[in-house]
């Protein structure tokens, strides 16, 4: 049967969807050993590098709902690798900050997720991944106009 319907596979979409699919997994299962989700390793490593210091600033940063990000850090903090402290400017504002475990725990992570995107793109000489990069950046950014702010101090 010949039909002129496109096909799953002849979407761009299906394919970059495989893709994630592929490194997400490999990812999470890395992670795993460490009791840690991707979804939680976004919230630490995000917190690790400063990129956000409070719950409302992190789901900005990662472009989620601020719920969900409650619901991490408090799997976060049930893990002792986070804290909730308090703003010693705003009585209203908790700050997030790493345990010394999570701050130990954290540069691992990243080395893991440093490994896992060489084992997907290492075939990509740094000129291609770069370009790679840009495309999905524009393209998502096109999706998304207004890219996450930087946090306030």
């Amino acid at each position: 049967m010949t039909t002129s319907t496109s096909g799953l596979r002849d979407h761009l979409g299906y394919w970059l969807r495989r893709l994630s699919d592929e490194v997400h997994g490999r990812f999470e299962r890395e992670l795993a050993e460490h009791d840690v989700t991707v979804s939680q390793w976004s919230v630490l490593i995000t917190v690790h590098r400063g990129d956000a210091t409070t719950t409302r600033e992190v789901a900005r940063y990662l472009g989620i709902d601020a719920g969900a990000v409650s619901r991490l850090v408090d799997r976060l903090v049930a893990k002792e690798l986070m804290t909730r402290e308090p703003d010693p400017a705003s009585r209203r504002t908790l700050r997030l900050a790493l345990t010394e475990t999570g701050r130990d725990l954290a540069p691992r992570l990243a080395e893991i997720a440093d490994r896992n995107d060489a084992h997907f793109f290492a075939g990509l000489d740094p000129v291609q991944r770069r370009q790679l990069e840009d495309w999905i950046r524009h393209l998502t950014g096109e999706a998304h106009p207004e890219p996450p702010t930087p946090p306030t101090s």
